[in-house]
């Protein structure tokens, strides 16, 4: 399989996921970021959020082995892991049926994930690091691509922090913007059909090998005085971490199509920092830093996390050419599309001084005000 097939397929399905989701489409590329990584994501925020939403979708979009669960003080290890086999206790070994439970999906959600027991928690350790599960005499090697946790708040307790720190990227969604409230209610009173699979979960391997031979002797010169620029803001990372966003660098690289990340893969090391008000910290320390990040294939997180105008203008082209290539043939659906051009046009106004729009905004807002002369 070739590396330029595979990351078509997993943007298609990127795609597919996001479609009709709306306000997810960072935390949708997030999950295929880590994944490709090799990586895993934690997710906080409230309830009702689309957070177990957002990875279903992933999932049946990659056509992964799914297994969901949400955590609680008095969560079994079998409801997680699987249940004991009675007919082997009996001869006395102590073995797991894990068929459909944790340790044989290949993507996994787990909601309140601090919640669980001590004996959960060390189980899962030993999954997230190793890929292996371990049960009594039951030791398999795990398919796990990715693994995201999500909870209302960061654990405030050490033991538990310890074992957040497993989670290496981390992400903070909020519930939807005023200004997408029109689109929130639309899409959830029309319900539109759940992702369907367009990619397999071997595209993802076939891009997570490619990452994990990208050469980064060229981008760890900037990548060092990044982490400088955090350390003199007082944002501290740990050996560990600083280590392994390298991986998620060299991914976010593959997953635009380039065999060999550049200064503009910085990007995910916002979501690399602990805290939500570390990551608006870090923002501001690296703007400079990260003021040409762009990606292709992950626009919205490329924009979350680095406020850049190149990922500003590449979100705003796409945008534009989605609406432009939906113009309704309804009269009655005509008001709301031009209502959209209209915002498109103004963001692009707003975000850009008229005389050096970048491309391809240039062209494209030409397009949006032709249209909108001609729908009038």
């Amino acid at each position: 399989m070739s590396v330029e097939a595979a990351a078509e397929a997993v943007r298609a399905a990127l795609a597919e996921a996001r479609r009709g989701l709306i306000g997810r489409d960072a935390l949708v590329e997030l999950v295929a970021l880590a994944a490709v990584a090799g990586e895993h994501l934690l997710v906080i925020g409230p309830p009702g959020t689309a957070k177990s939403e957002a990875v279903r979708r992933v999932s049946r979009a990659l056509g992964g082995d799914y297994f969901e669960y949400l955590l609680g003080r008095f969560t079994e290890p079998s409801e997680v892991f699987g249940p004991v086999d009675l007919a082997k206790l009996r001869a006395g070994t102590v073995e797991t049926r894990t068929a459909g439970m944790l340790p044989e999906a290949q993507i996994a959600f787990l909601d309140e994930v601090f919640l669980g027991s001590t004996a959960i928690l060390n189980t899962l350790l030993g999954m997230l690091n190793e890929r292996r599960f371990r049960r009594g005499h039951t030791v398999i090697e795990c398919p796990l691509r990715v693994c995201v946790g999500a909870s209302n708040a960061l654990p405030e307790d050490e033991a538990l922090a310890a074992f957040a720190d497993r989670f290496l990227l981390r992400t903070f969604v909020a519930p939807i913007d005023d200004a997408l409230l029109e689109d929130l209610l639309e899409g959830g009173w029309s319900l539109r059909p759940a992702a369907r699979a367009v990619a397999r979960v071997e595209h993802l391997d076939a891009l997570r090998a490619q990452a994990r031979g990208a050469d980064l002797t060229a981008v760890r010169p900037a990548l060092a005085r990044a982490l400088r620029l955090l350390r003199s803001a007082g944002v501290e990372l740990s050996d560990r971490r600083m280590v392994k966003v390298q991986r998620v660098v060299a991914a976010a690289a593959v997953l635009d199509g380039r065999a060999q990340p550049g200064p503009g893969d910085l990007w995910p090391l916002i979501y690399a920092v602990p805290t939500a008000e570390q990551q608006q910290v870090a923002r501001d320390v690296l703007r400079p830093v990260l003021e040409e990040a762009r990606n292709a294939a992950l626009g919205a997180a490329t924009e979350a996390a680095s406020l850049s105008p190149a990922a500003r203008a590449q979100r705003l082209a796409e945008r534009a050419r989605a609406l432009l290539d939906a113009r309704p043939a309804d009269d009655a659906a005509l008001t709301d599309w031009r209502l959209s051009l209209e915002g498109v046009a103004r963001a692009i106004d707003a975000g850009f001084p008229p005389d050096a729009l970048p491309e391809p905004l240039p062209g494209l807002r030409a397009e949006l005000v032709a249209a909108l002369d001609a729908a009038r």
